[in-house]
């Protein structure tokens, strides 16, 4: 979990997306490397589907190489990202207009886990409302700060922090039992 929970370098992100505005696709594949992790996680967390949250984080770095120079320096630079992935799996499902499958967060979030814990990992996940598991996965997966999650899902930010504190409460009780179960 420690990979999990580092902080981005917002200056290493910023520089990287300049360096991508100007054609650099060495550059483009390094802030590939960095951040690829977070985005789809964060898609994940959205569209609750592995294969669509796939999709999603291609369609994204697409987008994020051919309007990199529509970056503004005084942005933060994975707030940006993670906005033109928002707005990428926000028409997906309106596109769509069916329900999606389960969330496979696991996958991000569990390495080093059992197949049980595993198991156990994604019920807890799936008992969170998709915003709380949103606001779980960047804060825990993507590092982001709280102040960041809230402009991103356009919340307040006393909202962000209490719904992130009961999702956190809600899935160490939910782990507890999926614990004394096994």
């Amino acid at each position: 979990m420690d990979g999990a929970k580092r902080k981005l370098d917002a200056a290493k992100l910023d520089a990287l997306l300049r360096q991508t505005a100007e054609g650099d696709t060495g550059a483009f594949g390094a802030l590939y490397q960095e951040t690829k992790a977070a985005v789809f996680g964060f898609c994940l967390s959205i569209l609750r589907n592995r294969a669509e949250a796939e999709d999603m984080t291609h369609d994204c770095f697409v987008r994020v190489f051919l309007a990199a120079e529509q970056y503004r320096r005084a942005q933060n630079p994975m707030a940006w990202i993670l906005t033109v992935a928002r707005n990428l799996c926000l028409h997906r499902l309106r596109d769509q207009q069916r329900e999606t499958v389960q969330a496979e967060l696991e996958e991000t979030a569990a390495d080093g886990l059992s197949p049980e814990d595993r198991l156990v990992l994604s019920g807890c996940m799936q008992a969170l409302s998709d915003e709380e598991r949103q606001i779980a996965v960047l804060h825990a997966v993507s590092g982001m700060k709280f102040r960041e999650i809230a402009e991103l899902l356009g919340l307040p930010l006393s909202t962000v922090l209490s719904k992130y504190h009961r999702s956190m409460k809600r899935l160490r009780d939910l782990w507890q039992e999926g614990e004394t179960k096994k």
